[in-house]
């Protein structure tokens, strides 16, 4: 018998494993903790910069200086943190002053932040003495037009972005669609348009096929659509300075990599997947996942990332149980609109239609749940799942009275939207050759359970 103790919202469950074969728990590499952060901080944008100059050489003082911050879904880096010894640096060491210093939260299409939200998400020091922190809004009259790539995006982003020096700081992670988070995100979607957004996002789906395209993926960065277009868009706005965070599942600092926009981000990805890309014997009977709490399960959006990287460490047809309290819950306005079209069997026809992020996160889970049976403990309505296939229980007990461990395999990942799983021939060193599309290589299969 294993116990088990996991992370819900703000609290925990503990349960028990009875009669399983075997219980193995899936971590995260051994990864370093930063004890001085400031310390830390000097030296990566002094003699530690990455394939650039140090930071004092690339901006003078009369410069104005516009600093890109991501949103609350991401405050699990504590990027407050890295932005308040910035702000320090800029004004206390290189004479830029506070009024000639903007702080722009990279939204994407994610919902606005309450001046409580912005305070804390750049710090009240910076809040309080910076000329502004503000809200980038993708719907905006005044972005501006800078430019279209090759793959034809037209790149509309935040004016202040435009004719300013820029330094954005990310955190870097496995992505589903990017490949890796971090680094030009902070352009495309970070400070982009709706209309620059969508059409560098739709290109998630497959061109022929009704499913996802086989290029887009966690850790996919060499052949990626999607990645080489927001590199593309972000070389655009010819950022200043990158500033990429990695942490570990506690959120505690553990890489930060600061220099030249696109290398400084490249070595971070690196680092990611040094960590959180996890080699694997087998695939399990059982996958026990939690997203490692708030605020990576404050909304079923946010904790479809567990859903995708614990699919890929389940067996097909397996049972996978997801530990998501999702309090605020769909997260994405649109994501459970898609249930409609999904119903009909024309969700690939409806999203090719009228693509938006919330409907193709609604797609590639669709295609994940259908791997396993899928069992989630939240606080949502069971209803508001079930057409996808997911049968979800508000008590712990009532949902492994489902479960059979009896002589079964079982995996637990506690931080599930971190660590992601690959089987040893899957797993591959950042941006080296092809990965095998073990979970989303298969046409989209309309079932109503």
């Amino acid at each position: 018998m294993e116990q088990v103790h996991l992370k819900y919202g703000t609290s925990a469950v503990d349960f028990e494993v009875d009669g399983a074969k075997s219980v193995k728990y899936l971590y995260e590499n051994k990864m370093r903790v930063i004890e001085d952060i400031k310390a830390e901080f000097l030296h990566c944008v002094t003699d530690g910069v990455i394939g650039t100059k140090p930071l004092k050489e690339l901006i003078a003082p009369t410069d104005p200086v516009t600093i890109v911050i991501s949103d609350m879904t991401r405050f699990w880096m504590r990027q407050d943190v890295i932005c308040e010894l910035l702000v320090k640096y800029l004004h206390d060491e290189m004479g830029v002053g506070y009024d000639q210093i903007a702080v722009v939260v990279a939204l994407g299409t994610h919902r606005k932040n309450t001046a409580e939200d912005r305070r804390k998400l750049a710090s009240e020091f910076v809040y309080d003495h910076v000329a502004s922190v503000t809200d980038h809004d993708c719907d905006a009259s005044d972005l501006v037009y800078i430019g279209t790539t090759s793959f034809g995006t037209r790149v509309s982003v935040n004016p202040l972005a435009v004719g300013r020096k820029v330094i954005c700081i990310g955190g870097t992670v496995h992505h589903l669609m990017a490949g890796y988070g971090g680094g030009r995100k902070s352009i495309v979607p970070g400070i982009a348009s709706r209309e620059t957004i969508r059409m560098n996002h739709e290109r998630a789906l497959d061109p022929e096929k009704p499913m996802t395209d086989v290029r887009v993926g966690s850790g996919l960065v060499e052949n990626n659509p999607i990645n080489l277009d927001m590199r593309e868009a972000g070389a655009m706005v010819h950022v200043t300075f990158g500033i990429n965070i990695v942490v570990d599942t506690s959120s505690r600092h553990s890489g930060l990599f600061c220099g030249e926009f696109d290398k400084a981000w490249q070595a971070s990805c690196s680092y990611v997947q040094k960590g959180y890309g996890l080699p694997i014997d087998y695939q399990a009977d059982v996958v026990i996942a939690s997203c490692g709490g708030f605020p990576k399960d404050l909304n079923f959006y946010q904790s479809t990332k567990t859903l995708f990287n614990a699919s890929r460490a389940v067996k097909e047809g397996g049972t996978l149980i997801m530990l998501a309290e999702c309090p605020e819950g769909s997260g994405s306005k649109d994501f459970f609109d898609w249930i409609k079209p999904f119903s009909k069997g024309c969700l690939d026809e409806a999203l090719r239609a009228s693509f938006t992020i919330g409907g193709y996160i609604f797609y590639v889970a669709c295609e994940s749940i259908r791997r396993s049976k899928t069992l989630l403990l939240s606080s949502m309505e069971p209803e508001l799942v079930r057409d996808m296939g997911v049968r979800s229980f508000k008590d712990m007990k009532d949902l492994l009275a489902e479960v059979d461990f009896n002589g079964k395999d079982v995996y637990v990942i506690p931080y599930g939207g971190s660590v992601l799983p690959q089987t040893k021939e899957a797993y591959l060193p950042r941006g080296r050759g092809k990965w095998r599309r073990e979970v989303m290589n298969i046409p989209l299969l309309i079932v109503i359970l």
